[in-house]
C-alpha cells in the first residue's frame, strides 16, 4: 500500500505516524511533508495547491489513495478533480467543504436542519454589521465567512472591539476574501469541544472528544492563534455526551447535506460549546483539526487507515467496528515561533530533546537549511505530546518536553488542559442527607 499525504504540518505528521503504526509497511509520500514526516516517508516539493502537480504525483507514484490534511486544497476542488480521474482521495468536495470555508452556507444549512447553533446573521456592509453588534450586545462573536488559519473569529466582550473587528474585517480588509463577509453571532456560554468524525457521507465513525486552546496566553488570554495545544480524553464528554452530539448535530448535518445535493465524505469535525441546553455547534470543519489530531491519534487503538481507505474508495463503512481508544490521556503542547500569531521570525536553529517512549514530538513549521540544519518555518513549529495514566502526569510530561524543544524566541504554553485539572481537583458536592422514612 501507498499513501499520498498532501500537507506539511503537525496533522499531516500525526496522520503519517498513524498509518505507519497501523500498517508497517505502508509507503508514505508528502507533498510537500516535513522534517518530521521524512523519517517516515518520502517528502516531494509539490505544493499544497498545486493541483496538477499533486495529481501527476498520485498517478506516477501509483498511490493507493490519497489523504488531504489542509482545507484550502480542499476548497479548490481537488476531491473532484482525483474523483473525476479514477483517483481514491480521502476528503469532501468543494461543495461539501463550503461547511467550513463558508460560514455563511454552514449557518443557513444549520438553520434550516434544526441543528443547534446559535442564531446569526451575515453582512457585507459594516455600519448594518455595527447595528446588529449594537442590537444583540456585548459579549458577541464576530466571524469572517471564509477560512482564515483559525484566526477569523472574534469573541468581543466590549461593542468597541466588536466594531473594531468588523473594521478589520470589511473595512481594512484584514483577512482578504475570506473576510468580506461577515456573521455577527449571539454568544454562546459554556466550554468548548472538538468532535471527529470519519463518514462515507451517511454512516459515521465518531472520536472521543478533545478540546483545544486557541489564545496565545495561558489562562486563555491575549489574541486566537490555530491552536497552542489540545489535549483528550474530556471528562466532561462521556460517551453518552458524544452519542447526543452525533444524533443530534452530526447525523442531521449529514442528511443536510445529501438533501443540498453535495453529500460529505471524510472527516468532519464539529466545534461544539457545551450549553446548558446541550451541545451548539460553534463551527464545522472539513478535515482534521491541528493540534487535537496530535493529541487523538497517539490514543486511537484501532486503525485509522482501514476506514479512511474504504471511505476514499467510495466503500460504506456501515460494517465498520467502532473506534477503539487507549486507557490513558494524552496532552499536545505547541511550540510556536518568535512573533506568532502576529509576524513570525523563521529561520531560527532547533535543537530538539532526546526521543522518548511516552513523548512523541510531531513536526509543523520546521525545514532544513541549506546546510542540513533543523530550523524553523512557520509560526507553530512543533507539538510535543506526551501519553500517560492521567491527564496531570500528561500535562507535566509534555510541558517539559516543551521546555526542551529550544530555539531563539520560542514560546510555549504550560497549562494545557488547565480546565480538566481544575475539575479533577475541585471539591466534591456535599451529599445530600436522605429524607426520614415515613411512619406507617
Amino acid at each position: 500500500m501507498k499513501v499520498l499525504i498532501v500537507g506539511g504540518g503537525g496533522r499531516e505528521h500525526a496522520l503519517a505516524w498513524k498509518l505507519r503504526r497501523d500498517d508497517p509497511q505502508c509507503g508514505i509520500i508528502a507533498a510537500p511533508g516535513n522534517p518530521g514526516i521524512a523519517s517516515l516517508g518520502t517528502c516531494v516539493p509539490v505544493a499544497t495547491g498545486d493541483l496538477d502537480g499533486l495529481d501527476a504525483l498520485a498517478r506516477r507514484e501509483s498511490v493507493t489513495f490519497t489523504i488531504v490534511g489542509p482545507e484550502a486544497p480542499l476548497e479548490a476542488g481537488i476531491v473532484d478533480r482525483f474523483r473525476r480521474e479514477g483517483l481514491a482521495i480521502f476528503g469532501p468536495t468543494s461543495a461539501a467543504a463550503r461547511i467550513e470555508t463558508s460560514k455563511r452556507f454552514a449557518k443557513e444549512l444549520m438553520l434550516a436542519a434544526g441543528v443547534p447553533t446559535a442564531s446569526a446573521r451575515t453582512f457585507t456592509k459594516p455600519d448594518a454589521a455595527k447595528a446588529e453588534v449594537r442590537r444583540l450586545g456585548a459579549p458577541v462573536v464576530v466571524k469572517a465567512s471564509g477560512i482564515a488559519a483559525g484566526k477569523g473569529v472574534i469573541v468581543a466582550t466590549s461593542l468597541s472591539e466588536a466594531e473594531a473587528a468588523i473594521d478589520a474585517m470589511l473595512v481594512d480588509n484584514a483577512f482578504g476574501a475570506a473576510g468580506a463577509e461577515v456573521l455577527v453571532e449571539e454568544f454562546m456560554e459554556g466550554e468548548e469541544l472538538s468532535l471527529f468524525a470519519l463518514t462515507d457521507g451517511t454512516h459515521l465513525l465518531p472520536f472521543i472528544a478533545a478540546q483545544d486552546h486557541k489564545r496565545i496566553g495561558e489562562g486563555d488570554t491575549g489574541p486566537n492563534t490555530g491552536g497552542m495545544g489540545a489535549y483528550a480524553p474530556v471528562a466532561i464528554a462521556p460517551p453518552s455526551l458524544v452519542q447526543d452530539a452525533v444524533e443530534r448535530v452530526l447525523t442531521p448535518t449529514l442528511r443536510a447535506m445529501r438533501a443540498a445535493g453535495c453529500p460529505f465524505t471524510g472527516l468532519l469535525y464539529a466545534g461544539l460549546m457545551l450549553t446548558a441546553d446541550g451541545p451548539k455547534v460553534v463551527e464545522f470543519n472539513c478535515r482534521f483539526g491541528d493540534p487535537e489530531t496530535q493529541a487523538l491519534l497517539p490514543l486511537l487503538a484501532s486503525s485509522l487507515l482501514d476506514p479512511m481507505r474504504a471511505i476514499a474508495e467510495g466503500r460504506s463503512i456501515a460494517d465498520a467496528p467502532a473506534l477503539a481508544w487507549t486507557r490513558g490521556a494524552a496532552v499536545t503542547t505547541v511550540v510556536a515561533a518568535a512573533g506568532y500569531p502576529g509576524t513570525v521570525r523563521s529561520g531560527d536553529v532547533i535543537a530538539l530533546p532526546p526521543d522518548s517512549p511516552d513523548v512523541t514530538i510531531f513536526h509543523a513549521g520546521t525545514k532544513r537549511d541549506a546546510v542540513g540544519a533543523l530550523v524553523t518555518a512557520g509560526g507553530r513549529v512543533v507539538a510535543v505530546t506526551a501519553v500517560a495514566a492521567t491527564i496531570a502526569a500528561a500535562q507535566r510530561r509534555s510541558a517539559e518536553v516543551a521546555a526542551h524543544v529550544v530555539f531563539a524566541g520560542s514560546q510555549h504554553r504550560r497549562d494545557i488542559g488547565w480546565r480538566e485539572l481544575a475539575r479533577a481537583s475541585a471539591p466534591a458536592a456535599p451529599a445530600v442527607p436522605a429524607a426520614p422514612a415515613a411512619t406507617p
